[in-house]
């Protein structure tokens, strides 16, 4: 039986750390960082204005679903952002070389490139969204809460996103059961 090959989130924290150091410093490693730490789509962390991040809470109104979603950034992550803004006065957080901001396909370049420096596989612009939910998950946040912070509607979507399989739910769950 072949394996399917989807997009996975980055599970280990040393591999998150890795993407880091492998990514260019400024544009590249913030949109890593704005990625990992908000559960946005690509589509909508590409057109971010610097204008949208007058203080440490973001206000998005996603492109798939229409829904505003509201959200505060974490203090060092905004802090980075912060000072890329100061450094780099723009319009868009994320401009290209011709003006106007990048597109999602230069977004998955950038990030699958760097995956495959640092020998990750399966990995594009969606699983820095994955890798959000999973390490808020691994982190013990509640799967309404994540649920919540992805918009997504079901339960079985969000466990079927984070990649929860029986394995897991037998290694983290029923392995540990004994009362």
């Amino acid at each position: 039986m072949t394996a399917i090959k989807t997009t996975q989130p980055i599970r280990e924290k040393t591999d998150i750390e890795k993407m880091k150091q492998t990514l260019r410093p400024g544009r590249d490693r913030i949109m890593f960082l704005l990625g990992i730490n908000s559960g946005l789509r690509i589509s909508d962390i590409v057109n971010r204005k610097c204008s949208d991040f007058k203080n440490d809470t973001v206000e998005v109104r996603e492109q798939k679903t229409g829904k505003i979603k509201r959200f505060r950034l974490n203090p060092s992550v905004a802090n980075e952002i912060h000072e890329y803004i100061k450094d780099h006065p723009r319009e868009w957080l994320f401009q290209s070389r011709n003006g106007g901001h990048i597109s999602t396909r230069q977004a998955r370049r950038i990030i699958t490139d760097a995956a495959e420096k640092v020998g990750l596989e399966h990995i594009s612009t969606h699983s820095m969204r994955k890798t959000f939910g999973y390490q808020a998950f691994k982190m013990g946040v509640p799967l309404p809460i994540i649920m919540d912070g992805l918009n997504h509607s079901s339960p079985k979507v969000t466990k079927r996103y984070l990649g929860i399989t029986q394995d897991i739910v037998d290694n983290e769950l029923y392995s540990k059961m004994s009362l």
